[in-house]
This record gives structure tokens, C-alpha cells and sequence, in this order.
């Protein structure tokens, strides 16, 4: 007579087999195991070989759909120009972008639920962060200048060893909060140090929490993501700065004299009135500070270490700046001529990324794609953007570092569709659509800028010459290797 502890095992064997075998999303071809339990040994084998598996998706069921899946649900992955463009033409009712963002990063444990419930910091970018480009620039400069000087001090004809990631963190924390915080504060260590360890802890916290199961979350961002503790030690240093210009606004009026053109300020008078946006302005500017410390750092790196591996790309780089800025000085219509720089960045971020996938969704309905594939709603479904960049049809020679590929474009007469910040079916670091990276403008002006006062400064070499260590990618991130050095010297005429 058999046990009841088998008949109970068997039931729920059955249960579950059923489930899946009715599931919607089974119909959908995927990439490793997705048997009921197997499937968690695709999840190991994504965590650690994403890019094998997203390239194998992305060749069998190109102009189509495949999935793979997570530890906690499945990746529902496009591909394909016109997929990509349904992707992002699907309307806010049928999908969300802030949902797909909470989900892949957690954002409700390591940003908090406010920046996605209330993202009021996102017409701020928008409105105000890019149309000041021009009219914040020089500020840009002056803390570029002073942050190289002072984290790369070469001098003469000797080489200094920099340990690039997070000499380069440095200084784009500097540079942004020059333009965030402005001074004296965008050179105060402790608050550049919470800002950039956020950045970490953000990341790190990512990365922890989409390994762990749903209810132990609150648990593990608790003790083991100190993002809470950094908003607390930030509020300290910025809630008098904070207090302070709300004094000055009360006594003078909105538009008093010396008002700071900054992005507190702008999220202060945006928050105005609403008491809960005025205690969530902390927590809103270490947000923007991770946006904008982590993607620009590990951007500008990548161009670095191309620069460091290839220095014979120095000189054409040189020559344009050299003699753009004789003309025109550090203005924002300068970088904008710049078309070798500009095509340097966007090369670099099409040939190595910030993350391999793209326009992150999440389906609030059940959605009926035009390749006949059935996406159930509470679906995560995202672009496969690796494979995208690195497809020969869209990017001929797409393996090769061709630093000069979209400049050339833009001499045949493609205009300003090959610029860095434009973004399209087929470039998609950015994102593509009405939910594009709003802060892309800003970063693409401090990247060029940074990488332009590379060029005119100093040398730069690997200390294997020639040798471009390999990225690093943790699941979909991929990141420029962490140990790496670069060495530096004094630009020798």
C-alpha cells in the first residue's frame, strides 16, 4: 500500500506539471532548462553566462521571441528590428517601464518606492537638466579640470598608475555634483564618498536581491543593503544646505538674487508645496546621482581602455578638439562638432555596453505580439541589446572596435541620426522611445567633455601595451574589468 507521503508528493508533482504544461509562457521556445525546478539551473547558467546565452537566443529566434529565465520568473526576450519598435510603441496601459525598472533592480529596496512612485525628478532632467546644457558647461569644465588635477597629478615625463573604475567614478561624481550640488559641496569627500558607495550598494543590492526568494527581501535589503543607512548619513550633510536656501526663498521671493542653478534647486522648486516631495528630495538626488555616477563611469572607462589599448587613435582625436576649442572655446556647440569624439563614445558603448538587454517592461495585460508569441500579463519581456550591437547586418565588422564608424556615417550625409545620444531600433543603449534615458544628454556632453581633456592632457597606456582587458559581465550587467589600471602622463608635445 503506498505511503501518503507519496501520494502527497505525486499530487503536487502532478499539480505543478500541469501548471506548466498550461502556462502560456511554456509556448514560448527558451534558452536552457525550463522543466518545472530545471529551470532554476537555466537562472545559474544565465546569472553567470548571460552573453552566451542571450547570443544563442538571439541567433535561433532572431525577428522573433525567446525566454530565458531568472531565479524568480522568466525573461520574456524580443529581437529584431520590428519587435523592438512594437516593444516600444506598446502603450503605458499594456506595459511599465517603472515596474520593469523596480523589478530588475528592486528599486523598491535599494532606491525606495518614492523615486518610482512619485518620478518627479524625471521631468526635472528633462525640463531643466538639459535645457541648461549650454548654460552649465563651463561649470562642468572647471570641476573636470580640478578633479583630474587632483586624482591624476602627473607631472613631467613620468607615468602614474590609476586604478581606472573608480578614479573615473571620482571624478564623474565631481563633475555631476558640481552640477546637482554645485560648490562647495560637490567637492565635500564625505558626501562624493555616500554618493558613489550608493552607486555600489544600489548595484550590489540589484544583483543580491534577484538571488533571493520574495519573502526574504525585506530581510536581506535590511542587513545586507546599507542604501537606508547612506540616505540617512546624506541627509545630514545636505538638509542644511536644503533648509538654508528655503530660508533665502521665503525672505526674497522665488527668483532671489544668486539663486543656485542646480539640480537641488530645480527638485526643491518642483517640490514646492508638497510636503512629501520635500522629504523624499534626499532620497530623489542619491537616485540621480546612481544614475548618473554609474552608467557615466563605466562609460567613460570603456572609452578609456580603448584609448589606452589603441593610442593610435590619439592624434585624430587630438587634431579635431584642438582645433575645435581654438575656435570656440569649452561651449557646448563646440562638443557638438565634434563628430570623431562623439562617434569614439557612441562606438565604444555600441562595442561593449552597459547592460545587455533593453526597454524592460513589464506586461500589465496579456499581450499578443506580432511574430503570433503570447506574452502573459506579469511577464518581465526586455530587447536583446548585445546581440542587437554586435549583429553584422545592422553593424558591418560589428566584432571590430571601428572608432570612427559613426563619424564616417555622418560625413555620407546621415545628419545627427548617428549621434551618441540618438537612439533607434537598431541602437538601443539608451533605450529607444518616449522612456529614452532623459539624463543622456547631460552625460553625453560630461563623457565627451571628460574624454576630450584626456586627450588634450595626457598619454594613456596599458602596462601590457596593446591588450584591452576583457569586461566583466555579473548576469546582465557587464562592466569594464574592476581590477584594471591605466597609466597616465603629462601629454608630451
Amino acid at each position: 500500500m503506498d505511503s501518503p507521503w507519496y501520494i502527497l508528493v505525486g499530487a503536487v508533482s502532478a499539480v505543478l506539471l500541469f501548471g506548466w504544461w498550461h502556462d502560456p509562457i511554456n509556448k514560448i521556445p527558451t534558452v536552457g532548462p525550463s522543466a518545472p525546478l530545471l529551470s532554476y539551473i537555466g537562472a545559474y547558467r544565465f546569472f553567470r553566462n548571460a552573453r552566451d546565452m542571450l547570443q544563442e537566443g538571439y541567433v535561433k529566434y532572431k525577428d522573433s521571441t525567446f525566454k530565458v529565465a531568472l531565479f524568480d520568473r522568466w525573461l520574456v526576450v524580443v529581437s529584431g528590428r520590428t519587435l523592438v519598435e512594437e516593444l516600444r510603441r506598446l502603450p503605458d496601459d499594456q506595459v511599465s517601464f517603472e515596474k520593469g525598472a523596480e523589478e530588475s533592480l528592486k528599486t523598491q529596496y535599494t532606491l525606495g518606492r518614492e523615486t518610482s512612485e512619485d518620478p518627479f525628478h524625471v521631468e526635472v532632467i528633462k525640463e531643466k537638466l538639459t535645457r541648461n546644457l549650454g548654460n552649465i558647461l563651463p561649470d562642468v569644465m572647471d570641476e573636470i579640470q580640478h578633479a583630474f588635477n587632483e586624482y591624476i597629478p602627473a607631472e613631467g615625463d613620468g607615468w602614474v598608475k590609476v586604478h581606472a573604475i573608480s578614479t573615473m567614478a571620482d571624478i564623474v561624481a565631481r563633475a555631476s555634483n558640481r552640477v546637482f550640488v554645485g560648490l562647495p559641496y560637490c567637492r565635500n569627500s564625505k558626501y562624493l564618498k555616500l554618493a558613489t558607495n550608493f552607486t555600489i550598494d544600489v548595484m550590489k543590492g540589484g544583483v543580491i536581491l534577484n538571488l533571493t526568494p520574495s519573502f526574504l527581501r525585506s530581510f536581506v535589503a535590511r542587513h545586507f543593503v546599507p542604501t537606508t543607512r547612506t540616505n540617512m548619513l546624506t541627509s545630514e550633510i545636505i538638509t542644511p544646505l536644503i533648509e538654508e536656501r528655503r530660508r533665502l526663498q521665503q525672505e526674497h521671493g522665488i527668483n532671489w538674487i544668486d539663486k543656485p542653478n542646480d539640480m537641488l534647486m530645480w527638485l526643491m522648486d518642483e517640490a514646492e508645496g508638497n510636503d512629501t516631495r520635500i522629504r523624499n528630495l534626499i532620497k530623489m538626488l542619491l537616485g540621480i546621482n546612481f544614475a548618473a555616477i554609474h552608467t557615466s563611469s563605466n562609460s567613460v572607462t570603456h572609452a578609456l581602455f580603448h584609448l589606452a589599448a589603441q593610442p593610435e587613435y590619439m592624434q585624430p582625436l587630438r587634431e579635431e578638439v584642438e582645433t575645435i576649442i581654438a575656435k570656440e572655446g569649452w561651449t557646448k556647440a563646440a562638443l557638438m562638432k565634434m563628430w570623431k569624439l562623439d562617434s569614439f563614445m557612441k562606438e565604444s558603448q555600441r562595442f561593449n555596453g552597459i547592460v545587455s538587454t533593453s526597454l524592460t517592461r513589464i506586461a500589465l495585460r496579456d499581450l499578443q505580439l506580432s511574430d503570433g508569441t503570447l506574452v502573459p500579463a506579469g511577464a518581465l519581456i526586455t530587447a536583446a541589446a548585445s546581440p542587437t550591437h554586435n549583429d553584422d547586418e545592422y553593424y558591418p565588422n560589428a566584432a571590430e572596435f571601428d572608432p570612427f564608424r559613426f563619424s564616417k556615417l555622418r560625413e555620407d550625409g546621415e545628419g545627427t541620426k548617428h549621434q551618441y545620444v540618438a537612439t533607434s531600433v537598431d541602437y538601443i543603449a539608451f533605450g529607444h522611445g518616449k522612456h529614452a534615458c532623459p539624463g543622456r544628454f547631460f552625460a553625453a556632453n560630461e563623457l565627451k567633455a571628460m574624454l576630450a581633456y584626456v586627450v588634450l592632457n595626457y598619454d594613456v597606456k596599458f602596462e601590457r601595451e596593446g591588450v584591452r582587458p576583457e569586461n566583466k559581465w555579473i548576469a546582465m550587467s557587464i562592466v569594464p574589468d574592476p581590477t584594471a589600471h591605466v597609466l597616465f602622463r603629462k601629454r608630451q608635445q
